[in-house]
């Protein structure tokens, strides 16, 4: 076996290629492109991305960011998102180690990353990732150690109809949409890969931090309640911080006081 060093740096190398790929699908899913075909190249100039010019991270250095060919520039989100990737596969190593759940985990945030980016972007989420996301998070219950596969069920209804419940309310209240119909899906997503328990837990911490980015935008751009702030990267965070934290937290909370 190789000693855990070693293979924390290989975890993180593959991390930032997969990163790479992840950049592809950001830009290609909501234009319902192929991300497979054609491969990378310059948005400008329409110029292949040769090899030696797509190693991830190292080549934006090297290039300052620019085309080789025509010298447009790129955005710094592209190795920030291979850094980002590399970390958390690499976070995801150091805490559950080359078992099952480090690969189903490291699926869950791949598809939370490609998620947070297009949302960010587009103010969707693709139902290619969270549909499909939901099949696969309750398959996933069979081989983790936990939530269980009961618990998952629960969590994909739960998730599912918390959500879709604020959505109608406030459709029916104010006569027109607030949250959108991707951000329940993908909630049903993630309670189905973390379980029930993960539910309450993801929306409480994706609310606190949502809102007060939110407010913080409001006051900075003085649009007030008409700025339109995607719910789907805060949903992201909080199940990341459920990954890692959330057990621990909870048990913390329910502990409190006593």
């Amino acid at each position: 076996m190789l000693p855990v060093a070693y293979m924390a740096v290989f975890v993180f190398l593959f991390g930032a290629v997969i990163g790479s790929f992840l950049n592809v699908c950001i830009y290609r899913l909501p234009l319902d492109q192929s991300i497979i075909s054609p491969g990378s190249r310059c948005m400008s100039c329409g110029a292949a991305v040769r090899w030696f010019d797509n190693i991830p991270i190292v080549s934006w250095l090297v290039l300052r960011g620019r085309c080789r060919g025509c010298g447009t520039g790129f955005s710094i989100r592209y190795p920030l998102v291979e850094l980002l990737t590399g970390c958390l596969l690499l976070l995801l190593f150091l805490r559950f180690g080359l078992s099952i759940s480090f690969f189903i985990y490291s699926l869950l945030v791949v598809a939370l990353i490609v998620v947070t980016f297009i949302d960010f972007d587009h103010q969707i989420i693709p139902d290619e990732i969270s549909l499909s996301g939901v099949v696969l998070g309750f398959l996933a219950s069979f081989f983790l150690p936990e939530p269980g596969w009961i618990s998952s069920l629960a969590g994909i209804v739960v998730g599912w109809g918390s959500l879709a419940l604020v959505f109608y309310a406030y459709l029916w209240l104010t006569g027109r949409e607030g949250m959108g119909g991707g951000d329940a899906k993908l909630l049903a997503m993630l309670g189905g890969f973390l379980g029930l328990q993960a539910v309450p837990f993801i929306i409480f911490t994706s609310s606190l931090v949502g809102s007060v980015v939110g407010l913080s935008l409001m006051a900075l751009q003085r649009k007030g309640r008409h700025l339109a702030i995607p719910f789907g990267p805060y949903l992201a965070f909080g199940a990341v911080i459920y990954i890692f934290y959330g057990p621990q937290l909870i048990n913390w909370y329910l502990h409190l006081g006593k």
